[in-house]
């Protein structure tokens, strides 16, 4: 029951915020409250915190990016939702996946935007020279117009997907 909910709560996610940059709250609050309640009426207040923590697992997975800008409330309530939903491990997983596919997705879209030439010379000089942040091949001479960006929503369901179908490591 848990997989196909989660399957419909991902499929509804990708498409809102591949459409509109946006996971909405109608979608994953509800789901957070399916799980906790899915899990407490099959399982007790064994299930319960099953869910909990879970739930806890996902929020803070992703807390910590939100808070310094890099994604938005919508991720962070999705990967929370996913963790009540199906649990710590699953929740963990998902995010080891996310990270992987999200990491491929950015470099290449780094690498569509300033050309795979460009791309190199600067991972080059940024490795050579021992440069503390990578930073510079995303944002180049700080400019903000110039910065990539993606819905993240699609990496986080596509690693929840990932680990649904592969399982974890």
């Amino acid at each position: 029951m848990e997989n196909i909910v989660l399957i419909i709560v991902l499929l509804f996610c990708l498409y809102t915020d591949v459409k509109s940059r946006r996971i909405l709250n109608i979608i994953t609050l509800p789901t957070i409250l399916i799980g906790l309640t899915y899990y407490f009426f099959t399982q007790g207040f064994e299930g319960f915190l099953y869910s909990g923590k879970g739930l806890l697992v996902g929020l803070s997975l992703l807390i910590i990016p939100y808070l310094l800008g890099g994604m938005g409330a919508g991720d962070v309530k999705l990967m929370a939702a996913i963790g009540a939903l199906m649990g710590t491990s699953f929740v963990f997983y998902s995010f080891i996946y996310t990270a992987l596919i999200g990491g491929v997705i950015a470099l290449l879209l780094i690498i569509k935007q300033r050309g795979f030439i460009n791309s190199i010379k600067s991972l080059f000089f940024n490795v050579v020279f021992f440069r503390s942040s990578l930073g510079s091949m995303i944002l180049p001479n700080g400019d903000k117009k110039s910065s990539i960006s993606f819905p993240y929503g699609v990496a986080i369901v596509l690693g929840a997907l990932s680990c649904l179908v592969w399982g974890g490591f």
